[in-house]
């Protein structure tokens, strides 16, 4: 199997975030006083967009008699802020992931493949100081973009002249999987992330306990990539 480039997931996969989302969304319902949610909760919650994490935290407050739409647009947009605001907040990279990038942007173009909009996502890459790994990267700024639509993985694919079927896209969550199944890609499951674990998981996935197993993978698939 052929690996012509590798994408990247953002939360909980190249940067441990839940603490971070966690605090710009409890400041951003702070402003709209209503209630905070703990860290596992909101952890729980994290894939989907913030667009998906604000509705959820709206149906755990089970707001009624409001104009829902128009308070969850609101809250994006101090969602947003308070990410911008402070993106050094939003997280460190998980051990091992810097190295591994380091040398694997020595052998193959690099993506990074998120629901967070692009503006969040490139200021959490540039806090977390990984965003120089990557030529790319793809979030999910309209609704038709969020993975699991292959959209994203497509366009980046597009855009670096590689077949997506020599893509290996790397991701903590069920949207990552489905969108590697909708794009044709292959996918390696980061096991330090956030999303359960699909039961049973597919046979063709790579299986990933700690950042360091990509590089053990890859020589294997494709030796003449890695030295």
């Amino acid at each position: 199997m052929k690996i012509a480039a590798l994408f990247f997931d953002l939360d909980g996969t190249l940067v441990d975030s839940a603490a971070g989302v966690a605090l710009a969304l409890n400041t951003a319902l702070a402003e709209a006083e209503l209630p905070s949610f703990e860290l596992p909760t909101v952890r729980s919650w994290i894939g989907d967009g913030p667009d998906a994490l604000i509705l959820r935290a709206l149906q755990a407050c089970q707001m009624r008699d409001v104009d829902l739409p128009s308070l969850a647009a609101h809250l994006r947009q101090r969602f947003d802020a308070a990410t911008l605001a402070t993106p050094s907040a939003q997280g460190a990279p998980f051990d091992g992931i810097a190295p591994l990038l380091l040398r694997l942007g020595e052998h193959y173009p690099m993506a990074v493949i998120t629901n967070k909009p692009t503006p969040l996502a490139r200021a959490v890459l540039k806090a977390a100081g990984l965003l120089q790994h990557f030529e790319q990267v793809h979030g999910a700024d309209l609704p038709e973009q969020r993975k699991p639509s292959p959209l994203l993985i497509q366009r980046a694919a597009h855009q670096l002249g590689v077949a997506t079927n020599a893509v290996l896209l790397v991701g903590d969550g069920p949207a990552d999987l489905q969108a590697a199944q909708a794009a044709g890609c292959h996918l390696a499951w980061a096991n330090w992330g956030y999303g359960p674990l699909p039961s049973p998981l597919p046979v063709d996935v790579w299986r990933l306990a700690a950042p360091a197993d990509l590089l053990a993978q890859l020589p294997k698939r494709d030796p003449t990539q890695i030295h």
